[in-house]
């Protein structure tokens, strides 16, 4: 006998609610030998091809034998490598003090461009003529007049190493490019965390460190690497100014035996230390491009 009671779970009497199925995600189709490989086999393919064409230009030339002997003679490249190699030690050391100090004085520039306030005015207006002189003027020059005009002047309390200022005037010159990185990682950065912070009771400098700089230099890491891997050739410009790196290694022995593999051999050197830091910036680039699309969707 029916009561006339609705089914238990559902007082209104109303059909149950069902919650609507999600599509499947499309099945992936099997690819087939031919579809997996063909593609690769091709990519090989033309890889060989130009590459051995351009070899086979170069070699067929009717000075490639002079131009092997003088450029690519490896009885040369091993009597010239422990001298290059230790100019290119030097190389190393120069680049990783110049790269810290780059990186800080950079921020440092950038932090005084970020102040806001008429008590900051003068930070603001010395950081950007700092940025616009520096940025303006070529590395190599900034090279000369630091190398050579500095220690002539033989200031009391300062040192007269080229070394020292050929560094220096990398310093100068490249922590106006970070300067701006850090500064556009900065202003990427949302309003609303500026916002919050300040809801929170944190002052201008304690937002800017706890809130802006740690997002800020997460997104312009990949920029400062690119620009770590262009410091990392242009310390050979010491060279000009007297410094035994490798490139003046590599010249001094050129001058004595009128053979240029040496220079070769620096190349080298230069191409083992770049290519994996320019390999390693790459991959973080694909690795913040893929956390933005993450954070977008």
């Amino acid at each position: 006998m029916s009561s006339g009671l609705p089914p238990q779970g559902n007082i209104s009497g109303a059909a149950p609610e069902t919650e609507p199925r999600r599509p499947l995600p499309p099945a992936k189709k099997k690819l087939s030998a031919r579809d997996r490989y063909l593609p690769a086999l091709i990519s090989v393919a033309m890889i060989v091809a130009v590459f051995g064409f351009a070899g086979y230009a170069v070699t067929s030339a009717e000075q490639w034998p002079r131009i092997a002997r003088q450029f690519f003679d490896l009885g040369a490249m091993a009597a010239s490598f422990p001298q290059v190699l230790r100019g290119f030690w030097l190389n190393i050391q120069v680049w990783a003090i110049c790269l810290f100090a780059i990186m800080a004085w950079g921020l440092v520039l950038a932090l005084f461009r970020s102040l806001t306030g008429p008590w900051f005015a003068p930070l603001r207006v010395f950081t950007i003529v700092y940025i616009d002189l520096f940025r303006g003027l070529p590395v190599l020059l900034l090279v000369l007049i630091f190398g050579f005009g500095i220690p002539a002047l033989n200031l009391p309390g300062l040192p007269n190493s080229a070394l020292f200022w050929g560094a220096t005037a990398m310093v100068i010159s490249y922590a106006a490019y970070s300067a701006e990185i850090y500064r556009s990682g900065i202003e990427a950065v949302h309003d609303g965390q500026s916002a919050a912070a300040r809801a929170l009771g944190l002052s201008q400098w304690q937002t800017m460190r706890y809130a802006i700089l740690p997002q800020a230099i997460r997104n312009v890491m990949p920029v400062l690497l690119n620009l770590a891997v262009a410091l990392q050739k242009d310390v050979a410009l010491l060279s000009v100014i007297g410094v035994r790196d490798a490139v003046r290694e590599a010249q001094i022995y050129t001058a004595q035996t009128f053979n240029y593999s040496s220079l070769i051999a620096a190349a080298l050197l230069f191409l083992v230390a770049t290519i994996p830091m320019a390999r390693l910036t790459d991959y973080l680039t694909k690795k913040d491009r893929q956390r933005r699309l993450q954070g977008a969707s």
